[in-house]
């Protein structure tokens, strides 16, 4: 809810900024969050922090993919673009957690389900993402655990 107003104010600065790029990629994001909404038959005032910042990582996930996407296909044009959307999306996100943080809580995660090989990945990633909950990205998760249960 507090995130929502914060978002909502950013737009209002960009309009009477006159940046262009914020202001639409505030609005990008706005639409989304009241698309998730609908589909939660809810007002976008309504959903929680937590809802909004899932919709701020589906988006900046959407950015990444398209980035490489772009470079791979030797548009760079488009490629920055995409970039500086994931930036201004990403600094709605909380800090992600230190490197050396996030492997303490693997290894804790792990040792508590008691797991150690490699075969046990689907059961390793959940145990750890309940524990990590919104802090660190799935890739950064899953690059950890790899690391450890190698």
């Amino acid at each position: 809810m507090l995130l929502y107003q914060t978002i909502s104010d950013h737009l209002k600065e960009a309009m009477k900024s006159g940046d262009v790029m914020r202001r639409d990629t505030i609005r990008m994001l706005q639409s989304a969050i009241k698309n998730v909404a609908i589909e939660k038959r809810l007002a976008a005032t309504e959903l929680s922090d937590q809802d909004i910042e899932g919709v701020i990582r589906k988006l900046v996930k959407q950015r990444k993919d398209s980035i490489e996407q772009y470079r791979a296909g030797g548009r760079e044009d488009l490629a920055e673009k995409e970039a500086a959307e994931c930036a201004i999306l990403e600094g709605y996100l909380p800090q992600a957690m230190p490197e050396a943080e996030l492997k303490a809580l693997v290894e804790e995660a792990l040792k508590e389900a008691g797991i150690a090989e490699k075969a046990k990945m689907g059961q390793a990633m959940g145990a750890v993402m309940k524990k990590v909950a919104g802090r660190a990205s799935g890739d950064d998760v899953r690059r950890v655990v790899e690391s450890l249960l190698a």
